[in-house]
């Protein structure tokens, strides 16, 4: 029983941190966001609510700067006032804009927001197993290597989600008449935007490279001509 404590006490530290993690994302999103009130961009959520035989797709701006899309474990879909100021500015087109919030409806849609919530505190949970066990066997290094193992996990489940998404994406463009050039263009734009700001987007850090995202999306095309 005492060999089995760490696991034991890993398992109930990723319950806990799951919980607490849904709750403060939860408060953080209500206390910075506003829905998204945009004419244009209303109009394309619109035509993309009618593809998938829905009322609304009902998207809020979250109050922070850096460029950024994401859905929330409860199903709402964000994107960030960095975002929606590259539209404002017109460095950003309203398609691509529309491209980003379909992208983040494909991970609701494909339960990924709420899974990544699951394997994060999974991975913390092992990571502190591990830690706990290499670190006995490996002073010094153990913690290290834990670390690094959980990261390589993680990192792999991201790419596979983002695929699977950049997928779904290019399916309800297409099914609402939008298109996918933007969705590309879009890929290849933030490239250009991380490049120039000298640091990488916060869109990009969690996703696949971008000519393979591009090489993905277009063998989709090619299959659905």
């Amino acid at each position: 029983m005492l060999k089995l404590t760490p696991i034991l006490l890993a398992l109930l530290y990723g319950f806990v941190y799951y919980r607490f993690s849904i709750w403060r994302t939860q408060s953080e999103l209500d206390a910075k966001s506003t829905e998204l009130a945009d004419p244009v961009l209303r109009k394309l959520c619109k035509r993309m609510a009618d593809s998938l035989d829905l009322a609304q797709v009902k998207v809020h701006i979250y109050e922070i700067d850096p460029v950024n899309g994401l859905a929330a474990p409860d199903g709402r879909i964000f994107i960030t006032r960095g975002f929606y100021r590259k539209y404002q500015s017109g460095e950003v087109s309203a398609e691509e804009i529309a491209s980003v919030i379909a992208h983040e409806l494909g991970h609701v849609a494909l339960g990924h927001s709420r899974r990544r919530m699951i394997d994060f505190s999974g991975q913390n949970a092992i990571r502190v197993a591990l830690g706990m066990v290499l670190g006995r066997l490996i002073p010094g290094v153990g913690i290290w290597l834990a670390g690094m193992l959980s990261g390589l996990l993680a990192a792999r489940l991201s790419r596979q989600d983002e695929y699977e998404a950049d997928a779904y994406a290019a399916a309800l463009l297409t099914k609402s008449g939008i298109g996918i050039a933007a969705q590309k263009s879009l890929f290849t734009k933030l490239d250009a935007l991380a490049g120039s700001s000298g640091q990488p987007l916060a869109w990009l850090m969690s996703h696949p490279k971008t000519a393979e995202r591009i090489a993905a999306i277009e063998k989709l095309e090619h299959r659905w001509q």
